[in-house]
């Protein structure tokens, strides 16, 4: 078997023995790691982002299918995640609410190289990016973490915050009350010696010292909460919305706070940053990061890091599962495009068939 002309596939069965082998506390350690060093080491000439672009529906359910690419110059690959969104997903078809493939190409040849799932690397990198994102921007004694939305992210968002801050509450909110009333359940695998709290939101805005929003809350029917008192450097890790007219937070707490997007282009349309003119939007966090002297005196200020994720944290996380799943002989090559001995003939096949059956 030649690797060069086959495609590696790796698993979502793959990715868990990977994280089951290494521990779940070290993949997220060294994600974590990751992707500040990615971030900060970005370069828009070498890595070249577009936003995503997709489908929007309501029929025959709410939901959304969109492709985010970004180009590697100096590795020659193109890296594409499709995404799909279907908040009916859990209830009606035991799915995932994302549901994700990531694929890399060659730009020498278009040859397809890697194929791996994205569901649980997507919920992963995501909670390495806020929690990128919160080292930033939170209070270094940050001690109360909320979170808003119990869903999966939910999980991935508790475990990689708690990799950064000693926190020693969290207070929780679900309008579902099946996420709600299963959310300490589902959080106990984290191994966490933290107090954990269901919460009305009022009290959770008003308490907390990070805050994090990752909920399904349908298009036009935002915000979550109204704003009225939080503490002074409250810092929200903003993750629920990639909708357009989807939206978790209130105007009024944008119009007080310094909002950073993980990628403007893609967050004036899909994020929080929808409701505000650029004028009101402060630097993406890439050029935050690169500048973070510049930036500490918000650590005691109201802070929003508009999460809608970007393909470059798809790349980071791919690459770590790739590496690891290589190193530890994982994974499976295939044969997946099609190949004739004559590659200016799509039929030439045919000759070899006809050949053997005379």
């Amino acid at each position: 078997m030649n690797s060069a002309d086959h495609t590696f596939l790796l698993s979502g069965e793959c990715i868990q023995q990977i994280i089951q082998v290494i521990g779940i506390d070290n993949i997220m350690d060294d994600l974590i790691e990751r992707t500040y060093k990615g971030f900060i080491e970005f370069d828009a000439n070498n890595n070249i982002l577009s936003a995503r672009k997709g489908f929007n529906y309501i029929t025959p359910n709410e939901g959304l299918i969109e492709w985010m690419p970004i180009r590697n110059v100096i590795e020659e690959e193109v890296l594409l995640k499709v995404v799909a969104y279907h908040p009916q997903n859990p209830e009606s078809f035991q799915l995932p609410t994302v549901i994700s493939t990531i694929s890399k190409y060659n730009t020498t040849n278009g040859h397809l190289d890697t194929i791996l799932d994205g569901v649980l690397p997507t919920s992963l990198r995501t909670g390495a990016a806020s929690a990128v994102a919160s080292q930033l921007f939170g209070h270094p004694e940050s001690k109360i973490l909320g979170i808003i939305g119990c869903g999966a992210q939910a999980i991935t968002q508790l475990h990689a915050l708690s990799r950064v801050f000693d926190f020693e509450k969290v207070l929780y909110f679900d309008k579902d009350l099946i996420a709600q009333n299963s959310f300490e359940e589902r959080v106990k695998i984290l191994g966490l010696d933290i107090y954990i709290q269901s919460t009305p939101i009022p009290e959770i805005v008003e308490n907390s010292d990070v805050l994090c929003t990752a909920t399904s809350i349908a298009v036009d029917q935002g915000p979550l909460f109204d704003y009225h008192t939080s503490k002074e450097w409250l810092h929200i890790n903003a993750v629920g919305s990639d909708f357009p007219g989807k939206i978790e937070l209130p105007k009024s707490l944008l119009d007080e706070s310094y909002v950073s997007p993980d990628f403007l282009k893609q967050a004036i349309v899909e994020g929080e940053c929808q409701q505000l003119s650029e004028d009101q939007i402060g630097q993406d966090i890439i050029t935050c990061l690169k500048k973070a002297t510049d930036f500490y005196h918000l650590k005691e200020k109201l802070t929003v890091f508009d999460s809608t994720g970007m393909a470059l944290e798809d790349q980071i996380v791919a690459d770590m599962f790739i590496a690891l799943a290589k190193s530890m002989n994982l994974g499976q090559y295939i044969a997946l495009e099609n190949r004739n001995t004559d590659v200016k003939n799509p039929y030439s096949f045919l000759f070899h068939t006809k050949k053997q059956t005379t």
